[in-house]
């Protein structure tokens, strides 16, 4: 497997509090991984680590095949960034922020004014292009920031929870352009504080809970671990009544389905399936909870 991300025992505190603990992981090429974490678990402080914008207290990474340490130029030059501030400038108007940004990247001046209109577009900002940036909303001043992470292709591409602020067509539009990137052998790491998007973008996902990675894999494999589909029962009012565990089989659900019917009890049936909801929780929750989980660690 040819790797993007490579860190080791990887440290950062800030006074007595420590915000990274040990961090080890591997993410290939062209993978889109996701760092999933309650707030103040470090997963940005691990992205400013891994942008150079941070040094760590010990351990060490090479992203695209570069240390951050020692070589942190090369790093920068391979790699793009959209954190969880905007950075544009309101005084300009939205094509002149991404012409600006693609002439600092070495595009000439018409091959930048190209490529401003082909982004401006994708991300849906046609009708304000002309409009100065201080009379955006949050929402559109967010697609503008992360239009400037794609003036030029990436070998890695860091997005610090991208789609904060954003309407639900535009988190869509923005998935189906990490996928593209993903397919043409970019690197994505995202923090995200949707699951559902962790779930439907991430090749695998790692969830921190006090600065270690506490739970690793698939979106599937994660959910697996917690545990297998359940079989609920609600009353008319949509109250759960009881719930039977099951493997997910015909024969397994026609089991649950048997012992509804044995005990005589009336309701709606539904089929529950873990969800990266349960995967969080079980991961992040105390050290005296009693939530089932299966080997996370």
């Amino acid at each position: 497997m040819e790797t993007a991300i490579e860190v080791q025992g990887l440290r950062k505190a800030f006074k007595e509090k420590t915000v990274v603990d040990g961090l080890d992981l591997t993410v290939a090429r062209g993978e889109v991984f996701a760092l999933l974490g309650p707030n103040g678990a470090g997963k940005t402080t691990t992205i400013n680590i891994l942008t150079t914008l941070a040094a760590a207290d010990a351990g060490s990474a090479r992203v695209a095949g570069w240390d951050i340490r020692t070589q942190a130029i090369e790093v920068q030059r391979r790699i793009s960034l959209t954190g969880q501030a905007a950075a544009v400038d309101d005084a300009l108007t939205a094509t002149e922020n991404v012409v600006m940004f693609a002439r600092l990247a070495g595009l000439g001046r018409a091959a930048a004014k190209r490529r401003a209109a082909d982004l401006i577009t994708q991300f849906d900002l046609t009708d304000a292009a002309s409009r100065m940036v201080r009379t955006f909303s949050g929402g559109m001043r967010r697609r503008l920031d992360l239009a400037l992470s794609f003036v030029v292709t990436p070998e890695v591409l860091f997005l610090d929870e991208p789609t904060t602020g954003l309407d639900t067509r535009s988190r869509r539009a923005l998935w189906d352009i990490i996928r593209m990137l993903a397919s043409a052998g970019t690197t994505v790491f995202l923090t995200t504080q949707y699951l559902e998007e962790a779930d439907q973008l991430a090749d695998r996902i790692a969830v921190l809970h006090d600065g270690r990675i506490a739970a690793l894999g698939t979106p599937a494999e994660l959910k697996a671990r917690v545990g297998g589909d359940t079989v609920e029962l609600h009353d008319d009012h949509g109250d759960l009544l009881r719930e039977i565990p099951t493997d997910g089989t015909v024969t397994d659900l026609r089991r649950a389905l048997d012992l509804l019917d044995e005990a005589g009890e009336d309701g709606v049936v539904t089929l529950r399936r873990p969800t990266l909801d349960d995967v969080f929780l079980a991961v992040t929750a105390p050290a005296d909870s009693t939530r089932p989980i299966k080997e996370l660690a």
